[in-house]
């Protein structure tokens, strides 16, 4: 069988979106005219066995990768970014890149274990986005609490939570809805404040928007007064409220909610304990320190519980990360970057082997009270 005759066109705009390339980069790369690299995405014709061999080289996927199913794609209009608008399409497709093969990592994983169910209301008739918080805090029996960990809490509510490993400052984070299995992708790489509060941002779009658009300013605007109103509820953040507070009050004070400085400093003015003018005097001083790019006495990174158990049960197992690479057509690489600042995976990174679908195993999160 010719190298063509199985070779799955929208593999390969995938692939070259993962990778953040254009089609006249890949053409120039693998030595051929942009109108070829059409011609196979359009599946007028595929690539013969030699420049085949040069796009998997210059892509890093495997050949086999090129020859499977088509893959469920996460698309701009189902998935919400929080800085689209700064983003170039190269990074918005290298992100949705990683989405799909996350896809694949997770019905993979959910082949093999029984993961939590989703536990999301939908708040989308919420009067506002500080109502929608209060809701959900109440449902969830988290009262007025600091939430002491965003990930093990969105775990255990069932969302699938992964890792963007990307080096853009513009790409915070994004979320999506499968089927009736929420996402959230997280920007590993920014401050463990920042993280927490795209994850809370990132639930607000779940539960605000999982029948509208979850883009534009307005839906952003309601995902960020939501996260600022779920990390810091109104009657705790006044209780703790400082009498004239400078910045180092502040930097004391974000310890309690785990929140960046600048986040704690827009939540006492939005609850009205700063004045207009104290809030923008304290902004011009968190900007000065530049606090806003390296954010002081930064907190624990949080990692992710369900990839620890799941690494954890496939290493008792013998299943290597190469194991698991094999039977997605995919480098290991590629697994690495979706638990990058999530999980130790603790897997050796050669394969043995196809790892063959088991009885599922059930895995227990522990909530917001057990922690």
């Amino acid at each position: 069988m010719t190298a063509h005759a199985l070779f799955n066109p929208t593999r390969l705009t995938l692939a070259r979106k993962r990778r953040g390339l254009t089609m006249t980069k890949l053409a120039k790369a693998v030595g051929v005219e942009p109108r070829s690299i059409s011609a196979y995405e359009k599946g007028e014709f595929g690539p013969d066995d030699e420049r085949l061999g040069r796009l998997c080289e210059e892509l890093a996927f495997p050949v086999a990768f090129f020859f499977g199913d088509d893959l469920d794609e996460p698309t701009p209009d189902v998935a919400s970014f929080r800085a689209l608008s700064k983003m170039t399409a190269g990074q918005r497709d290298t992100a949705l890149g990683a989405g799909a093969i996350a896809l694949m990592l997770n019905g993979w994983i959910e082949e093999r274990f029984e993961l939590p169910p989703s536990d999301l209301p939908d708040l989308g008739r919420e009067d506002n986005p500080e109502a929608a918080a209060r809701t959900l805090r109440q449902q969830w029996g988290l009262g007025e609490l600091p939430i002491k960990n965003m990930v093990h809490l969105l775990e255990a509510k069932g969302v699938r939570v992964y890792s963007l490993s990307v080096d853009a400052m513009e790409v915070d984070a994004f979320s999506m809805w499968r089927t009736n299995t929420p996402f959230v992708f997280l920007n590993t790489k920014k401050s463990a404040e920042h993280s927490r509060f795209d994850a809370a941002h990132e639930l607000g779009h779940l539960v605000l928007h999982r029948h509208g658009s979850p883009q534009g300013r307005e839906a952003e605007k309601q995902a960020d007064a939501f996260a600022s109103a779920f990390l810091m509820p109104r009657a705790s953040v006044l209780a703790h409220a400082p009498y004239m507070a400078s910045v180092e009050h502040l930097i004391q004070l974000k310890k309690y909610w785990s929140v960046s400085v600048a986040a704690l400093n827009y939540r006492l003015h939005a609850v009205g304990a700063l004045s207009d003018w104290h809030y923008q005097s304290l902004c011009i001083e968190i900007a000065k320190r530049g606090y806003r790019k390296r954010e002081p006495a930064e907190g624990h990174r949080e990692a992710s519980q369900i990839l620890q158990k799941v690494f954890a049960a496939l290493r008792s197992e013998s299943i290597s990360k190469g194991d698991i690479a094999s039977d997605l057509c995919v480098h290991v690489e590629d697994l690495d970057q979706l638990v990058f600042g999530l999980a130790l995976t603790g897997l050796a990174g050669g394969a043995k082997g196809s790892a063959k679908p088991a009885k599922p195993t059930r895995l227990h999160v522990v909530s917001q009270r057990d922690e």
